[in-house]
């Protein structure tokens, strides 16, 4: 199952994840903005440590795609409806700041020459560089930088914008070339949240529709090839079967300090697969340079073959610190019995890890701990008074063990057993009022349960099975759903599902966009990230005591709170992670930086810095 930053699915959410991943609050400099202190790199440095600034220019990247989907039907990322096409939004969309890769929530000016934040925290300036162009030779000006934010907050883009920007009151023009967003309330993110977002032309879907005689509305902008400032280019495409970015030579940014390096193929070649398998032997026979693999028994049994023998193709793995996220199964507790806490604990009592690891995963994985593994955020023991003095006040309402030891998933090896977590199972599902009837799970009104598992692919039943024949030993039917990948994203978008996986990107920090995950206000809001219905006051304060904290400890207290009360809550039934990016590519081909800097996704590094031999 997909290990990667991104989220399992194709949504504008986890396409900003990208963008938003250098959010941070305080510390001001006037060629970039810093979490709690200092920038890695000085004004008037040259460029990142991890690049080669002398790579050579040219060549072709060959890649495969690394959605779910196997196709895509348009080139807006930002609408609600279709797919777009694997990594358009970072190689076409420049930004006002950008984000280095060994170093955590700092951004770097792009768009913008200039960043300076209000004493008050209430706003934020950006004062654009005069050389900035979009694809089609116009000048990036601040009314594109307006049009933008205004679009992606209107009515024809995800509400995850909405959620993620709600503190925003707005954004002035200042001048030509000069932005000030204004906020709410003070708020440590905001200035890197806007910072990191996407900015295109107003040329862009602008032309008169032909068959209407108006223009289009943003969602009827589907087709019409992207006016962005980023290095690529859409170039040529051959649908359901693979698409080119070609590098833009006159790409104005290519000499600032933070692209220097960067972006060094001509061509960038993404081919579509409809499987797993033809993507494998595709690999194999050359039709492409590199792939990430997520599967362990892929990795493990079928990566091999004459081209690995000869060292064409080269299998490795690249260490990371990445923060693990928390991939899981979700439960959606707008539904009976999912709404009751100790159902959906007697659920996770049933999986067995430990088994599925050592047999199914090669012991390729750590199982996921929390909200926040591998980060700061992540708590430990029992609560420290500055978390205990954020929970209390909604005492009456958190379950009784988030104010003891921080939950550890249960284990079925050592003094621990499967026998034995399914016995606690069975005690909280009594307790919940659910007795075995005729080999059945029942409640008082004789109701059986069963549950559906919705997945958009069928090897989903693999991984899902033994979690299954486990319940069944409780009296519980877990039916495997497997449907296509557009009646998926439907049934998402409404939350009528069950149960679902969900590859939750982590981050070392978190702010607002937890409330389209976990917010009350997403929770009733189709399509937003709040797939397991969570609608809790005390939730809700805590996500905004996260992004407004004033100070680092302030900080750390929130989140802590936070991870201790949704993993107490068993909203998540925890699954795996891995500390590595396992690739395979073509070291004829392909020349690299000597590190991996540490906070890369892989792929994502080979694009921006990889060069061709």
């Amino acid at each position: 199952m997909p290990l990667n930053r991104h989220l399992l699915r194709s949504r504008t959410t986890f396409v900003l994840a990208a963008w938003l991943a250098l959010t941070g609050p305080a510390a001001w400099a006037a060629h970039g903005y810093a979490l709690w202190g200092d920038l890695k790199y000085p004004a008037g440095f040259t460029h990142f440590d991890y690049v080669n600034p002398a790579a050579p220019k040219g060549g072709e990247l060959k890649l495969v795609s690394n959605l779910r989907v196997s196709t895509f039907d348009k080139y807006n990322p930002f609408t609600l409806r279709g797919s777009a096409p694997a990594y358009l939004s970072n190689l076409m969309f420049d930004s006002l700041l950008v984000g280095s890769l060994d170093e955590t929530g700092a951004g770097y000016g792009l768009l913008a020459e200039d960043v300076s934040a209000a004493a008050d925290g209430l706003s934020v300036t950006f004062r654009l560089r005069s050389s900035a162009r979009f694809h089609n030779g116009d000048p990036v000006l601040a009314a594109d930088v307006k049009h933008s934010f205004d679009t992606l907050m209107g009515p024809h883009t995800s509400p995850a914008f909405k959620t993620i920007l709600e503190d925003v009151a707005g954004l002035d023009v200042l001048d030509e070339r000069t932005v000030r967003y204004r906020f709410k309330k003070p708020n440590r993110e905001l200035p890197l949240t806007v910072g990191g977002l996407p900015v295109f032309s107003r040329a862009w879907g602008n032309a008169i529709d032909p068959k209407t005689g108006q223009r289009k509305t943003f969602d009827q902008v589907v087709m019409d090839p992207p006016i962005g400032s980023g290095p690529y280019k859409i170039g040529p495409v051959q649908f359901g079967k693979d698409i080119t970015y070609v590098r833009d030579p006159a790409y104005w940014a290519r000499d600032l300090p933070v692209r220097r390096g960067s972006a060094n193929f001509d061509r960038i070649l993404v081919k579509i697969y409809r499987d797993n398998t033809a993507k494998l032997e595709a690999l194999k026979a050359g039709e492409f340079d590199l792939m990430r693999f997520f599967s362990a028994g892929d990795w493990a049994r079928r990566v091999n073959g004459k081209r690995f023998d000869s060292g064409e193709l080269v299998k490795a793995e690249f260490k990371h610190r990445l923060p693990t996220g928390f991939q899981s199964y979700v439960l959606n507790t707008r539904r009976a019995p999912l709404d009751d806490v100790r159902v959906r604990e007697a659920l996770g009592l049933a999986m067995d890890y430990e088994w599925m690891n050592r047999q199914m995963f090669y012991n390729a994985y750590q199982r996921v701990q929390g909200l926040f593994g591998n980060t700061d955020c992540s708590p430990t023991g029992t609560p420290g008074p500055e978390e205990l003095a954020l929970m209390d006040r909604w005492r009456e309402q958190l379950p009784k063990a988030a104010f003891g030891p921080m939950l550890v998933p249960p284990r079925t090896d050592g003094d621990s057993s499967l026998r034995a977590n399914l016995r606690r199972a069975q005690a909280l599902l009594r307790e919940a009022g659910w007795t075995v009837q005729g080999g059945q799970l029942r409640n008082a009104r004789g109701e059986a349960m069963v549950l559906e598992y919705l997945d958009s692919n069928e090897t989903g039943a693999r991984v899902v099975t033994p979690w299954a024949r486990n319940l069944e030993k409780l009296g519980i039917e877990l039916k495997f759903r497997p449907v296509d990948f557009a009646l998926y994203q439907q049934r998402l978008r409404t939350f009528d599902f069950d149960i679902i996986s969900i590859a939750y990107g982590g981050t070392h920090n978190p702010g607002a966009e937890y409330a389209d995950l976990f917010g009350s206000q997403a929770a009733k809001t189709e399509d937003s990230g709040n797939f397991a219905g969570v609608a809790s006051p005390a939730v809700d304060a805590l996500v905004a005591r996260m992004s407004n904290a004033p100070s680092k400890p302030e900080f750390l207290a929130a989140c802590r709170a936070l991870d201790r009360v949704i993993s107490h809550s068993h909203y998540l039934v925890p699954q795996w992670s891995a500390t590595t990016h396992r690739m395979v590519f073509n070291a004829k081909r392909l020349a690299r930086p000597a590190e991996m800097p540490p906070y890369a996704a892989g792929e994502t590094w080979a694009i921006d810095t990889w060069w061709a031999k």
